[in-house]
């Protein structure tokens, strides 16, 4: 059951939105709001990981469950980022398509785990 996370392209994707998420947030001084997002980002990551390495099928499911949460907890707040003046339009427009590709590939890891015969 044990899958490699580093073979998984759903979770090198979402490395990448850490780190864009990250420098994004690099002189923010609401520390509250740049925990918050940042934590939720690193959720998304870290669910797919321990999911990965959980032992079941079903306990991977639910992990990716979790991290499509924090995708729509992400994208909700980026929304804020831009009415805070964090990012412009466009910036929360590309991290928001990095978020929907990555939800996507979620959900594709989830429909090929949910078809396999148990």
């Amino acid at each position: 059951m044990g899958r490699s996370i580093e073979n998984l392209v759903v979770w090198k994707e979402s490395r990448t939105f850490v780190n864009d998420v990250y420098r994004m947030m690099a002189d923010c001084k609401d520390y509250g709001f740049k925990d918050q997002i940042q934590r939720a980002a690193v959720s998304i990551m870290n669910n797919i990981a321990e999911g990965s390495e959980s032992g079941s099928d079903a306990k991977f499911l639910n992990f990716l469950n979790i991290a499509r949460g924090s995708c729509s907890e992400v994208r909700s707040m980026l929304y804020l980022c831009e009415d805070f003046g964090i990012c412009s339009a466009d910036e929360r427009i590309k991290l928001q398509h990095q978020l929907k590709k990555i939800s996507t590939g979620i959900v594709h890891l989830f429909d090929s785990i949910s078809a396999q015969p148990h």
